[in-house]
């Protein structure tokens, strides 16, 4: 009998473990591109998924300073998430926002040195540094978790989304959508969207 019993609670677990991955398998894909007339807006656009239901998860970003340049321009988060602010350069720097949504200034910081901010609600910041002028990139907080940022040649992959109908939003530096756009998520499928951007 307690061999049976042992075999029964095994063989429950294992159903309820494949019914999990399962689950995690059965989520969809969401893959496209950023169509834009100069081609050198393609990249970095942030692209994010309204109206999916559930908690919003924070996550940990890093932002590094190289060579005088923020790295990445563009980084995308969701709402209560942490970004570090990294400086690997050879040479002082500083990080500040000015933006309404969130202002902050972490002072003059030596290299190897690092600092921390919370973004705490939906924001575009852009971040500037006072020691070098010419220094500019953002920090785009959505309340989404399901989100991208396109590639180069304007490619971008949403992963692990439910299945549901959702609208597609995308913040661009410069650019704005040219219309709403929607999709249609399937349990284990790959849905293909093409967002245009313009003035």
């Amino acid at each position: 009998m307690k061999m049976k019993s042992t075999f029964i609670k095994t063989a429950i677990l294992a159903a309820g473990f494949g019914m999990l991955s399962s689950n995690a398998f059965c989520a969809g894909t969401v893959t496209g591109t950023i169509d834009a007339a100069n081609a050198k807006y393609k990249k970095d656009t942030v692209v994010y998924l309204k109206g999916v239901k559930g908690p919003i998860t924070p996550k940990k970003g890093i932002v590094d300073q190289k060579n005088l340049v923020f790295v990445p321009h563009v980084l995308a988060v969701p709402s209560g998430s942490s970004v570090e602010f990294k400086n690997t350069d050879k040479v002082n720097h500083n990080v500040f926002s000015a933006d309404v949504c969130k202002k902050f200034n972490l002072g003059t910081y030596t290299p190897g040195m690092s600092k921390a901010v919370t973004f705490d609600k939906p924001c575009v910041v852009n971040l500037l540094c006072n020691v070098h002028s010419e220094m500019s990139s953002y920090v785009v907080v959505i309340d989404s978790n399901y989100y991208a940022v396109s590639d180069a040649s304007g490619k971008f992959t949403i992963t692990g989304v439910p299945a549901g109908t959702y609208e597609v939003d995308a913040w661009s530096e410069k650019l704005k959508p040219a219309a709403k756009t929607m999709v249609t998520v399937t349990d284990g499928g790959t849905a293909t969207i093409a967002m245009k951007l313009a003035k």
